[in-house]
């Protein structure tokens, strides 16, 4: 039977669907963009915003003011940008309060795991204050071993570097094959950490790419957690419920 030692996750679109809150939260935000006075269709608006945050990516902090640069409607001549920019901002963290939560089956497999005595973490791409927002907004961070939780910009290096997963093996004092990680990226959460001898688990889930065409096998595939609870009882032996 595999010795395991720590269980790490990625966090978007393996814990939440970070695609499909992503896409309400700015629908809301552009619903009260225009409520507040830019004065366009919601599709017109929304596929602008598709292509600043294509450009710029989602960690830039300032998405609206660079959608009102680029749309110029007249209707701002009479309006204030800065009041419409913030009833965007608002919206977007509005929905975050609300909406924000991880999969039904991720908490109590997380408690399952901490019963049991296993080390639980994180390995995630993206800037330090937001991923560890995401963390605390989602309730997971009591299930966490405080010194297990891999943020690549406190790190200073990104996915889908191997040097990433290293660190954290390092940091753990661990082998790569006592380790084993969950994510949804096949490029970015199974190449690299496969590559380095770590068990890799793909949550296909919520994956926007999956494995057609690509030379990259993870060692398990799964579903839900459930499914994952079945494998670490079954070739782990982890006394899960």
């Amino acid at each position: 039977m595999t010795k395991l030692s720590a269980i790490l996750f990625d966090i978007d679109d393996t814990l939440f669907s970070t695609t499909a809150f992503a896409r309400q939260a700015r629908v809301n935000a552009v619903r009260a963009m225009i409520d507040a006075g830019l004065e366009l269709p919601e599709e017109v608006v929304l596929r602008e915003l598709d292509e600043v945050l294509a450009e710029f990516s989602s960690n830039y902090e300032h998405h609206y003011d660079k959608l009102l640069q680029r749309l110029r409607p007249p209707s701002l001549v009479r309006r204030n940008t800065a009041l419409i920019v913030a009833a965007g901002v608002a919206a977007y963290h509005d929905t975050k309060f609300r909406e924000l939560r991880p999969f039904d089956d991720v908490r109590p497999l997380l408690g399952d795991l901490q019963k049991v005595g296993m080390r639980v973490g994180i390995i995630t791409h993206g800037w330090t204050v937001k991923q560890a927002e995401k963390l605390v907004r989602l309730g997971l961070v009591p299930f966490l071993d405080p010194r297990a939780v891999f943020i690549s910009d406190q790190i200073g290096i990104s996915k889908p570097n191997p040097k990433l997963y290293e660190t954290a093996l390092r940091d753990l004092q661990l082998p790569a094959n006592e380790v084993m990680y969950v994510g949804d990226s096949p490029e970015h959460d199974i190449a690299p950490p496969h590559s380095i001898g770590m068990i890799t688990v793909w949550a296909k889930r919520a994956a926007r790419h999956g494995l057609e065409g690509k030379s990259i096998r993870p060692d398990y595939t799964v579903e839900d957690f459930g499914e994952l609870r079945e494998i670490l009882r079954r070739d782990f032996s982890l006394a899960l419920t």
